[in-house]
């Protein structure tokens, strides 16, 4: 027998088993920021959302709602047909989970025409601005957080892969956010997902992992290119201990080459151009030169006169309580990610 359908608030249950989500806010609403791993399951389209909306404000819910129904009503049938598509697809016949904005009348309706047509769902309480207040408060609550440090070139990205390679958990934000964070980290200028969606994927990557169990991320700033980070996360980073990676300065220019060894030369330059106020308009056309030489090791060297004195700043206006140099140099990668380990322990 079909099992009524329920309401529960969100939490580690919507991952703790493969469930199929269904969004049913509007495509316009999905695109700027969803529940990671849910589909788009919109009742309405952006433009019927928006003259409902029209005339929920100037005429009253008894005509947005009539409205709504003229649009509803052809769908029906296709609704009911995709829906059953995706239940019969799970490995894992688990209830469908559905929402909305605040887990009103859109998940509502889609709810009850899937019930009717034999299907069991969840419907999410509170809707998705309830699923971003729970985000919220798991950043502002980590527990275990540790920040993986140190200057521009140590190749702390790379480390950070190697970590979670030898089995400690990470939580990669310049990978969410598609960018390197820096002038220099999106040469190729690869479209970046909205805040609101790098927050969502960093609650996903979060409670999908081990709360008991230490949680590494990399030191990052407010604005990671164009994304911005939740501030109860950010506040979280700049709080917790953090282990600085050293390496020698002819060494960090090796790691630079090689990140951005096969560049667009006229992207660099804009980079530079872009740190110009900072960098001094002397040494930002030292570094135009070199690159013009194709000379990267020299401009290079340039760019870490402006990210060296960045990083004493940033450190200086946010001291740690606890905060551990691990020496580095003439480690590779994978030995590097060992003894951030080991000191880790210590």
């Amino acid at each position: 027998m079909r099992e009524a359908s329920v309401q529960r608030p969100p939490g580690r249950w919507l991952f703790e088993q493969p469930h199929v989500i269904l969004d049913t806010r509007s495509p316009k609403e999905f695109d700027k920021g969803h529940i990671t791993g849910a589909l788009s399951f919109p009742l309405f389209d952006n433009d019927e959302r928006a003259v409902i909306g029209t005339l929920y404000k100037q005429i009253g819910k008894d005509a947005a709602v009539e409205q709504g129904l003229e649009y509803v009503g052809p769908k029906m049938a296709e609704f009911v047909r995709e829906a059953k598509e995706r239940f019969a697809a799970q490995a894992k016949p688990l209830p469908l989970v559905l929402h909305c904005w605040r887990g009103g009348m859109r998940s509502g309706a889609v709810a009850w025409l899937l019930e009717m047509a034999g299907l069991n769902t969840i419907k999410i309480t509170g809707g998705y601005k309830a699923y971003r207040s729970w985000a919220r408060k798991d950043f502002a609550q980590i527990a275990n957080l540790r920040i993986l440090g140190g200057m521009t070139g140590v190749g702390k990205t790379q480390i950070l892969k190697e970590m979670r390679a030898q089995g400690a958990q990470v939580v990669d934000l310049e990978g969410r956010a598609g960018h390197l964070g820096s002038a220099f980290g999106n040469l190729k200028r690869l479209p970046q997902p909205t805040s609101e969606q790098f927050s969502n994927d960093c609650h996903f990557d979060l409670v999908t992992l081990d709360a008991d169990r230490p949680i590494w991320m990399e030191n990052e700033s407010r604005t990671i290119g164009t994304v911005n980070q939740p501030q109860e996360l950010f506040d979280a980073l700049r709080e917790a201990p953090v282990w600085a990676v050293r390496r020698t300065k002819e060494e960090r220019i090796d790691e630079l080459c090689r990140v951005y060894g096969d560049a667009n030369l006229e992207e660099l330059k804009r980079a530079f151009v872009r740190i110009r106020e900072k960098l001094g308009g002397l040494k930002m056309r030292e570094a135009l030169d070199a690159l013009d030489r194709k000379d990267l090791r020299s401009a290079a060297a340039i760019g870490l006169m402006y990210y060296d004195k960045l990083y004493r700043h940033t450190r200086d206006r946010y001291p740690r309580d606890c905060y551990s140099q691990i020496e580095c140099s003439g480690m590779g990668f994978a030995d590097a990610a060992a003894a951030v380990l080991a000191k880790a322990k210590d």
